[in-house]
């Protein structure tokens, strides 16, 4: 299984940014995805999930600015991202596993390569 993230970019406070994560083999509709990001110096961190049957969850950081979104036909999962703030500055990462979704980065098996968000002030 392959993941691709795109969408990342440099954006003024309280924009929004929309990232894409597309799945490549394996069996997208089976799978339990997640978001993290990582800022420079601090350890990766969970964003917000989506599981295989549609179950979402985010972390209170992003809880009311982000929504995660999931096309299966499209083996897609979005990060849509409102009233951004200089501290979402981070690398995100895409992530899947098959079967129940959690909020550890150990548990899952495949990752994408990470796009940079910056957000500036």
């Amino acid at each position: 299984v392959q993941l691709q993230a795109s969408g990342g970019g440099l954006v003024q406070s309280g924009d929004s940014l929309k990232l894409s994560c597309t799945a490549s083999g394996g069996i997208f509709s089976r799978f339990s995805l997640g978001w993290f990001r990582q800022a420079p110096g601090k350890e990766r961190e969970i964003v917000g999930t989506i599981s295989w049957n549609g179950g979402i969850n985010y972390a209170d950081s992003v809880k009311g600015r982000f929504i995660i979104s999931r096309d299966n036909a499209r083996n897609t999962v979005y990060l849509q991202m409102n009233s951004l703030k200089p501290e979402d500055t981070a690398v995100y990462y895409c992530a899947a596993r098959q079967g129940a979704v959690y909020s550890d980065t150990r548990r899952y098996y495949y990752w994408g390569q990470g796009t940079l968000v910056t957000v500036s002030s």
